[in-house]
């Protein structure tokens, strides 16, 4: 966790939650539970807004204060900024309530239906919490079924980050991009923009500032058409032998642009194509080997037959179909012992490398 610095959530649990998917990528199955012990119960990481929702080191919270003033001061989440105007009075209400105990938004004693366009179906009271928490006066830890439990940020971050003076939006993001330096070890500036979400235009100053600094070292990357950049405590490592499927949400691919400079690999989430539409599925994870993108895998957890459904499985141009799907078998026994099923079953036709997977899982013993 340390070396990722960063871990972006999401609501659609089509195989596990995805904050425990990158940390599977890179240990193989382990606990879980160690995940929601650091950020929900020992308070080590919180939820902050920065690479959509994510959870970042508690220490860090500092550096997320600018995103905080920006909301404060109108200039982000405009519904969200209106309905806290029109509605001071309950806003307050509710973080008294807060004040109080940690609750979920149903427990409020007023959770009020919508009253605005706001946020669809989800209560005037979910808004509040949800205003509290981009301002940062609350914030989340998760009860069992991933739901939100808001307490004061006082309560979660330690005094002794509180009492930490708050950057400059300047220094924040030149501390923002040097973490996300470190995580990716080399990369161009929009990689490291991207990282954290940081405003592009501001960002890329910065980028040049910390390079004018000697902190980022300008190099260049053979095929890429734009300079890089290289952290200065970056190491090669003598050896890559991944073998694994990726979360979409996982650093290594959730930037498209830096997937396609590094692995040639073109990659769109299509939860939200419509179905006719999709080329490869629903929910479609990477499959890394060593060093490369070798193939994508449309899948699904289903927990009440316990068992991991592939319905398609497609290989990258160029690589060996046989060899590939046999590795491949390889890291979806890891994936169902880590998601908590008995195996994996093929549940559908689609791909090239169906046909491949489908004899590598019946050629064992």
């Amino acid at each position: 966790m340390a070396r990722l610095g960063l871990l972006q959530l999401d609501s659609v649990p089509v195989v596990m939650r995805t904050q425990y998917l990158p940390l599977f990528a890179r240990l193989g199955p382990y606990d879980p539970n160690l995940l929601d012990r650091v950020a929900y119960r020992d308070d080590e990481w919180f939820e902050t807004w920065c690479h959509e929702a994510s959870l970042m080191p508690t220490v860090d919270e500092p550096l997320m204060r600018w995103h905080k003033a920006r909301c404060a001061a109108g200039q982000t989440w405009k519904g969200l900024v209106r309905f806290a105007a029109e509605n001071t009075r309950y806003v307050d209400v509710v973080l008294d309530q807060v004040r109080e105990r940690p609750l979920a938004p149903g427990e409020l004693e007023d959770p009020r239906p919508n009253s605005g366009d706001w946020w669809g179906s989800r209560s005037d009271g979910s808004a509040a919490l949800d205003w509290l928490f981009r301002v940062g006066e609350v914030g989340i830890r998760r009860r069992p079924g991933f739901v939100k439990e808001f307490d004061l940020l006082e309560r979660i971050v330690p005094s002794e980050v509180r009492a930490q003076p708050t950057p400059t939006e300047e220094e924040a993001h030149r501390e923002l991009l040097m973490r996300a330096a470190a995580s990716l070890g080399v990369a161009a500036a929009p990689d490291l923009v991207d990282y954290h979400r940081l405003p592009k235009r501001p960002a890329k100053e910065r980028v040049q500032e910390l390079v004018e600094d000697g902190r980022l070292e300008p190099v260049d990357v053979e095929g890429w058409d734009r300079p890089a950049y290289l952290h200065p405590d970056a190491t090669l490592p003598r050896s890559i032998d991944a073998c694994t499927l990726l979360s979409p949400f996982d650093p290594v691919v959730w930037f498209r642009e830096r997937g396609e400079r590094l692995f040639d690999f073109d990659y769109k989430i299509e939860i939200y194509t419509p179905a006719a539409k999709r080329r490869f599925g629903y929910y479609v994870l990477p499959f890394l080997l060593g060093d490369d993108i070798v193939a994508r895998l449309d899948g699904k957890t289903d927990r009440t037959e316990r068992v991991f459904r592939v319905f398609g499985a497609f290989a990258e141009d160029g690589v060996d179909r046989g060899s590939t799907a046999a590795r491949l078998a390889h890291a979806l026994d890891d994936l169902a012992t880590f998601v908590g099923v008995d195996g994996w079953v093929i549940d559908g036709d689609r791909g090239d490398l169906i046909g491949p997977l489908a004899a590598a899982r019946g050629g064992r013993s």
